[in-house]
């Protein structure tokens, strides 16, 4: 899949995602005005869209950040996650609420589908946005690469063909110096003073020969000292970054296992009160059921212990089982 079809996928989402959006405010708008309406003083019932197109204004916001985000490979932190259940769960409960109010548990399905669908459409397209925004960054990657590679490619071959012709520069003026040379041994035949200034330069050029060689020795020394130097360095540095590493895991260990102590005994101390014979606050009730729930005690020991009724803790132990599932179904998706 090369590029263009990954663009084209990324639109075909976006154009579905707004008309599941645009189909399910409409219907949110029809279903939740009735119901404001009814709940609402005469002289106001003008007022009774406001709040669901309040609502789905929300909507339409966490969805277009949410894509705006995805593309540039971004993470908005928690409260764009806070905002898009906040928003699905208001949708949901303005959706269901007239028939629960009326008893009709086939009213509430219908009316929930549009709502739900919503909300899983907002999280699985902004999943299917960050998949394809890492799949258009590898492919542009790789693109680079072989680009890259042409190019590394094509300077190698203009290296090889400036070696080739250096070498053939050279072995002319290899044939040349031979040239000379020779003609110089035909003079030095001819006089002995040339000879002697023949053999006073051969000596020098000897010289010459040796410190060169001397010099070059000294360099490949240096450069083999300075690359151990190096190599120490960089054993040193990893030796450093190694044991940083290890204590910054000895450290984050350390914070999670005290977090999880403090929990636990955040939570024996909720369970610990036993049964009651009246409801506790609201908020109290609520961390009771959490710490029930995370202990695995029953439905029923929870009602016990928070005074409430059993409706309304089976449904409190439902939202957490949800909550608890929410992050792994999106994990498993990105």
């Amino acid at each position: 899949m090369n590029t263009v079809q990954i663009r084209s996928a990324e639109r075909a989402l976006s154009v579905g995602t707004w008309l599941i959006v645009a189909g399910a405010m409409l219907y949110s708008i029809l279903t939740v005005t009735p119901l404001m309406a009814a709940h609402t003083p005469a002289g106001w019932k003008w007022t009774a869209p406001i709040l669901p197109l309040v609502v789905d204004a929300a909507v339409v916001i966490v969805v277009r950040l949410d894509s705006v985000l995805a593309r540039l490979g971004g993470d908005g932190g928690r409260w764009p996650v806070v905002l898009r259940w906040l928003t699905g769960c208001m949708t949901l409960a303005l959706n269901v609420t007239d028939s629960a109010l009326k008893k009709d548990l086939v009213g509430m399905a219908v009316h929930a589908v549009a709502p739900l669908l919503l909300i899983v459409t907002a999280e699985t397209g902004l999943a299917y946005r960050r998949a394809i925004t890492a799949a258009v960054t590898r492919l542009e990657a790789e693109q680079r690469a072989e680009r890259e590679a042409r190019e590394r490619a094509a300077r190698e071959r203009r290296e090889a063909a400036e070696a080739r012709a250096r070498q053939e520069r050279e072995h002319a003026a290899t044939e040349a110096r031979e040239q000379r040379e020779h003609e110089a041994r035909l003079a030095r035949e001819q006089t002995a003073r040339e000879e002697a200034a023949r053999a006073a330069e051969r000596a020098e050029r000897e010289q010459r020969e040796r410190e060169e060689r001397e010099a070059r020795e000294r360099r490949e020394q240096m450069r083999e000292q300075q690359q151990r130097e190096r190599e120490r360095l960089a054993r040193e540095a990893e030796q450093r970054r190694e044991a940083e590493r290890l204590a910054s895991e000895q450290a984050a260990r350390r914070q999670q296992q005290e977090a999880a102590e403090r929990e636990a005994h955040e939570r024996a101390e909720l369970l610990s009160g036993g049964p009651v014979d009246k409801k506790q606050d609201e908020d109290v009730a609520r961390r009771i059921v959490a710490a029930a729930f995370a202990e695995g005690l029953s439905i029923r020991t929870a009602v016990e212990l928070c005074g409430w009724s059993l409706g309304w803790v089976t449904a409190r132990y439902q939202e957490l089982r949800d909550t608890r599932t929410a992050p792994a179904l999106e994990g498993a998706s990105s």
